[in-house]
């Protein structure tokens, strides 16, 4: 018998070759696949991969029969019933660790471009104010070095880790905070959270998105931010709260840099698209974990996890 996969939001990879790698079997990848579309799509499939397409507990029941294997394509496993799974017989494989660099390079991209006010320098040339200007230069946004500058960072597991190596490089100053208050043997000062967003120039979170974390930034707390200062988020949307945030940038001089949001595609209103905080901001569309190579690493891993599944 062939085995059947189905790749359920195979664009959620882009360009990618695992076509190539399954075509010893009977493999259909879709671009997308909205909710009521998953079980039908998944009928007969012994092996899914799924990014963000849910397969809850209804799902996992009606395809039980033919279905062993669900690959995710990526690292967070939250859009599987894994309980009903586990009941089901249905053994689910993430992949874990691939995106560390990609996400360590997107993070130091936001906080290099944002201590540099790329996003206003950038419109004050492009919107032709430049062309216009009685000098050669233009410094009415202040920059500033990272060097010497305080980094603080919410979250210090592996991406954590190696966004505070690559900012010590920079000369910055690292402090952190456990957000779980379990992880506090790093060569790094731990600070409660209040203390870190008072003293940092710089906050960026990896941390994942949970019952402590959920909300963890908001209007009580983004007013200890320093004048001036940065906060990335590459972590999980929901992590800040966007409409306090929003209304803190609009108030004062602050910059941030997000990647990912509390809905996923961002709405059309949402509050960080005020164009009164546009030359204050960066955004990116989820996609600090999908440079090229960090992709093939994935992919990599859910080619050995189909093949240790089928040994």
């Amino acid at each position: 018998m062939q085995v059947k996969i189905v790749f359920l939001d195979g664009l959620s990879l882009g360009q990618n070759n695992l076509k190539k790698h399954l075509e010893s079997y009977d493999y259909t990848e879709y671009a997308t696949t909205a909710p009521h579309e998953s079980i039908a799509r998944s009928q007969g499939a012994h092996i899914i991969l799924t990014n963000k397409v849910v397969l809850d507990r209804e799902a996992l029941e009606t395809l039980k029969d033919s279905l062993r294997l669900i690959c995710i394509t990526a690292t967070g496993m939250n859009n599987v019933d894994l309980e009903a799974a586990k009941e089901f017989g249905i053994t689910v494989k993430n992949v874990a660790g691939y995106s560390t660099q990609s996400v360590t390079q997107h993070t130091l991209m936001m906080a290099l471009a944002l201590s540099a006010k790329l996003p206003f320098y950038d419109d004050f040339c492009k919107s032709g104010k430049y062309a216009h200007a009685a000098l050669f230069t233009d410094l009415s946004k202040p920059l500033f070095l990272i060097k010497g500058k305080k980094w603080g960072i919410i979250g210090l597991g592996n991406i954590g880790k190696n966004v505070a190596k690559f900012a010590s490089l920079f000369g910055a100053d690292v402090s952190y905070h456990s957000t779980s208050g379990n992880n506090l043997n790093a060569p790094y000062l731990h600070k409660d959270l209040e203390s870190l967003l008072k003293e940092s120039q710089i906050i960026s979170i990896h941390a994942p998105l949970n019952e402590a974390t959920q909300n963890l930034l908001n209007a009580q707390n983004l007013r200890f931010l320093q004048e001036g200062a940065i906060l990335i988020n590459v972590g999980r949307g929901g992590i800040v709260n966007e409409s306090d945030l929003a209304r803190e940038l609009e108030r004062r001089e602050l910059y941030a840099g997000f990647d990912v949001f509390s809905k996923e595609p961002m709405t059309q209103n949402h509050p960080l698209l005020n164009p009164k905080i546009a030359h204050k901001i960066l955004l990116t569309p989820h996609n600090a974990w999908g440079y090229e190579e960090s992709k093939e690493i994935l992919i990599q891993g859910i080619l050995k996890n189909i093949k240790e599944f089928l040994e």
